[in-house]
């Protein structure tokens, strides 16, 4: 784990998902988002001989994945219908003489001739299957060619170990994901659905794009996603946003797949920093560095937004969760609802029964964004966990917690300061961060990302740069002690981060002397 990822401890859940797979014993991981799922079956991929294919529903995500496996100096490669012909059967080809540890895979592709060849004769020591969720009809994230995994998987001369993950399963999606993955006696851990380092908030603005354009005002120069529900509301907030002078791209199926793809690639590298998008956008995206996603309208579940707040602060840092909230928006989920395509793999009693649960996540949604309580505990209260205290970090908490100081200024000076000590919100621990060696620190990273193709967070996250510039590592043992880095990114760029810091700590002495 030091070796190749640059960490010594264990995220909550980690160890006990990576031991259950070294034994062999198929797993059931329910994570959120930016919890280190990953981790959990790359590191016995490392450690098994055999191969280990990632079921992964998205092309964004393979390609992030592998890129950073690569800068890792692990062999990876993905197969899905970005490839032409040649580069599949040539992946397939190096697939087949042991070249890759980890091969990511399009479900889809599990019924092609040419791989279900490969895999008869191949030694696949495991199957992760990422965004498990989508196995279960009852899900918000339904794919009918995950229901192929359990074939595919019974095709094999020999069962390999299973693992399933997901950040967002209701008991009743868990139950389906062991059910029709057909996992034996899973070892199933659930750290957890709360991820501190988010600042919830639900607003409810009489002009919705007057708030938006305040509400980015106070975040120039930070990368951020804008979720809207339909293709029209994209164009007409995109437009907006880049006639305001901000630097935003769009991103809704209505567009040309070459387009969406450049779309998104000038996101994730940084060279748009806001992208707007309907819900088509974000499954697999990886980047690490979101620092707030804004939802212009309401989502139709808890499940879908929970999923898709949940691509801010994937580094651990702070980031913001804002929903604006009209009424309007419950009329766009319930046409949604209404006039969905059938699914074919449900009868019509089924149909109807899935409308009704429908119409009751959207009764969820709308309730948390009119409840006075706090908006964490609600959304882990539905989603199982028990949370029944004030968070201090959502803007309801926010909002009673002002409230209390005004009237305790109006009852004295003692008791506003008992009151103002409570209002320090919960909050994720930050190291004092030098600014202008974190800048320089970004510049190099900038250099070497440009050069190697990938994004600016594969090379180091925000995070990774923060301890660095913090604790301004001169040697190379005090570089390898900063998390995030590990031996094989140090030889490829400890040198020059390290040079880098030097440079500046002599200028920053010489000033002082």
């Amino acid at each position: 784990m030091k070796k190749y990822y640059g960490y010594i401890t264990f995220r909550d859940g980690q160890e006990s998902l990576i031991n259950s797979l070294l034994t062999n014993h198929d797993v059931l991981g329910i994570m959120p988002t930016g919890a280190g799922k990953s981790l959990c079956y790359q590191i016995p991929a490392l450690m098994k001989s055999g191969i280990t294919l990632v079921i992964s529903p998205l092309v964004s995500l393979m390609k992030d994945q592998v890129s950073a496996l690569v800068q890792q100096g692990i062999r990876g490669a993905y197969l899905n219908s970005s490839l032409t012909d040649r580069q599949y059967l040539k992946a397939l080809q190096n697939a087949s003489r042991g070249i890759y540890k980890i091969i990511y895979i399009a479900p889809e592709r599990l019924k092609a001739a040419s791989f279900l060849r490969f895999a008869l004769n191949a030694d696949i020591a495991m199957v992760a299957v990422d965004e498990a969720h989508c196995i279960s009809q009852w899900g918000q994230d339904f794919r009918p060619s995950y229901l192929d995994i359990s074939n595919f998987i019974d095709s094999l001369p020999r069962r390999p170990v299973i693992g399933a993950f997901t950040a967002t399963a209701t008991d009743e999606v868990s139950k389906d994901i062991v059910k029709l993955l057909k996992l034996n006696d899973p070892v199933i851990v659930t750290t957890g659905f709360d991820r501190p380092n988010l600042f919830f908030s639900v607003m409810q603005p009489k002009n919705k794009p007057d708030a938006l354009m305040k509400l980015l005002g106070n975040r120039k120069g930070k990368s951020g996603i804008i979720y809207c529900s339909s293709r029209k509301r994209v164009e007409e907030v995109c437009e907006n946003l880049n006639h305001s002078g901000f630097s935003a791209t769009r991103y809704h199926a209505g567009l040309d797949p070459k387009e969406r793809a450049r779309n998104q690639d000038d996101f994730v590298f940084d060279r748009c920093q806001i992208m707007v998008a309907t819900n088509a956008f974000g499954m697999g995206i990886d980047k690490s560095d979101v620092r707030f996603v804004i939802h212009y309208n309401m989502p139709k579940n808890l499940e879908n937004y929970y999923q898709e707040a949940g691509r801010a602060g994937r580094d651990g840092e702070n980031a913001d969760c804002i929903l604006l909230y009209g009424r309007e928006d419950e009329n766009t989920c319930r046409y949604f609802i209404t006039h969905a395509e059938p699914n074919e793999q449900m009868t019509p009693e089924e149909q109807e029964l899935f409308k009704e649960k429908e119409e009751q996540r959207l009764c969820q949604m709308i309730a948390y964004c009119k409840t006075s309580k706090c908006l964490r505990s609600y959304m882990l209260r539905y989603f199982g966990d028990k949370h029944d205290k004030n968070c201090g970090k959502c803007s309801t908490c926010i909002a009673k917690q002002q409230k209390a100081l005004h009237r305790a200024i109006s009852q004295g000076e003692k008791a506003a300061k008992m009151i103002s000590r409570k209002m320090i919100p919960h909050n994720i621990k930050q190291p004092p961060v030098d600014n202008d060696l974190l800048q320089a620190l970004k510049v190099v990273r900038l250099m070497y990302a440009k050069k190697q193709g990938v994004p600016a967070y594969v090379i180091f996250t925000d995070s990774t740069l923060a301890e660095m510039s913090s604790k301004k590592p001169m040697t190379e043992s005090q570089f390898l002690s900063v998390s995030g880095v590990g031996r094989i990114k140090y030889e490829k760029y400890g040198e020059a981060f390290l040079r880098v810091i030097r440079e500046y700590s002599l200028q920053n002495h010489n000033k002082k002397s």
